[in-house]
């Protein structure tokens, strides 16, 4: 029995996909990092930054143009 395709863990809208390929053109990247810290009164923040590759653990999503990497945490 065949299994379905998960469904994609983030997506970007048209606007954020242009806006995000241009950010990396401009900083030489390759990829949008997105993760958590420890921070916050709710004990999570978000982080976000671009990056030449993904690491080993990341999760890879490509989505409207854009590769994103999700830290494994």
């Amino acid at each position: 029995m065949a299994r379905r395709p998960r469904p994609k863990v983030v997506t970007l809208t048209d606007a954020a996909a242009a806006r995000v390929r241009e950010v990396m053109a401009d900083k030489g990247a390759g990829c949008l990092r997105v993760g958590v810290k420890n921070a916050g009164c709710a004990g999570m923040d978000y982080t976000m930054g671009y990056v030449t590759e993904a690491s080993p653990a990341d999760e890879r999503v490509d989505d409207n143009g854009v590769s994103i990497v999700i830290d494994a945490k």
